[in-house]
Order: C-alpha cells, then structure tokens, then sequence
C-alpha cells in the first residue's frame, strides 16, 4: 500500500473536515485541561479565577507582543521563500475559504483552548519550559519545516514568559488569538476565496 503524504491527505479532505478535526482537538485540549486541573490544583475553581484579570497589563503584555510577533513573521515571510513557511497545506485549508468572522471564532477558540491548557494548567504545575516545549511539540507537523517549528518554539516561550510575568490568561489568550487572526485573514486574503467545499 503506497503511503500517502500529509499534503495529498490534506488537499484530499474538505475545508469543513479539517475545521472539524480542529474544533475537536481543541476541545479535546480543554477537556485535558480542566480534567487535569482537578488533579493538579489544590482548590480548582479559585485557581481558574485567579488566573483571569481583566486590566491594562492585557494591552502591554497581550497586544504589544502580539504586534512584535506578527511584524516578525511578516518580515521573514517577506524574506524567506515561501516553503519556508508551508506547513503542507493546513493552515491554507482552514483559512482560505473562511470569512472573518470564522476566523474570528476559530482563532478565538484555539487562543482559548491551548492557553489554558499549556499556561493555565502545564506552565502553573510543571514550569515555563515545559509548558512552551510540549507546546510546540503539538505542533508536531511544524518537526520537518525548521523555521516553522523554531517560530513556534519561540512564540511558546515568549507566551509563556508573557504569562510568567503576569499570571494571567487572558494576556496570553489575547496575544494568542491576536497571532492566529491576523495571520489567519492574511492566509484567506493571500490565497483568494474559493468556494467553500
């Protein structure tokens, strides 16, 4: 049986599957999160609360950050050849099709799951290392494409010293989701709008 590459599977699969599988594995990621919380912190429910400010610090170590990263990421895309930053063709599915407002929620939901989960529940238990390794880790597509995967890797610990700093989710929730959204309405801008399958 000849095996089949990540692209080939993945140009295969409608735009719809692989949102599906997406919004599965993100909530997958929540449910881990809150089931492990249960374990992991003495009192989970004033855990999850301390862990949620709303204030000014979001701008300063949400926003800024954000910016940083994503002018960063513009100027190596503007660099770097292109397969440089080609992940085989998934986040071009998710994106290209979606309108803002998709991406919107989609990024959200993501921003929302994953911080949670790698700086609510790993960093507070087992420290900003491992929360921003495993982290990109996950993103375990990025293993084969270096600057992808350093990228990553980097804007994991970035995060995750975004949050060392001020032990507060909705910081890294915001610079996360901030990250993932515009580059999301750049990938849907840059490769047109096609019909949605």
């Amino acid at each position: 049986m000849a095996k089949i590459s990540q692209r080939e599977l993945i140009r295969r699969m409608s735009t719809r599957e692989i949102t599906k599988h997406l919004i599965v594995t993100q909530l997958i990621l929540l449910t881990i999160a809150v089931l492990s919380s249960a374990f992991l912190f003495v009192d989970p429910v004033n855990k999850w609360l301390s862990l949620f400010n709303a204030g000014p610090e979001i701008l300063w170590f949400g926003v800024m950050p954000a910016i940083i990263v994503i002018s960063i990421d513009f100027i190596l895309m503007f660099l770097l050849p292109e397969r440089f930053y080609d992940d085989g063709g998934i986040n071009q599915k998710v994106f290209q099709n979606q309108k803002a407002v998709n991406i919107f929620w989609l990024t959200l939901l993501i921003a929302i799951c994953e911080e949670v989960l790698f700086r609510g529940v790993i960093q507070t238990s087992f420290g900003y290392l491992a929360a921003g390794t495993l982290f990109a880790l996950i993103h375990f597509r990025y293993l084969k494409k270096v600057v992808l995967f350093v990228s990553v890797l980097l804007v994991s610990y970035f995060l995750g010293y975004m949050f060392h700093i001020t032990e507060n989710l909705l910081v890294t929730i915001t610079s996360h989701f901030l990250i993932d959204f515009i580059l999301g309405i750049w990938i849907s801008k840059y490769y047109g709008r096609g019909q949605n399958e």
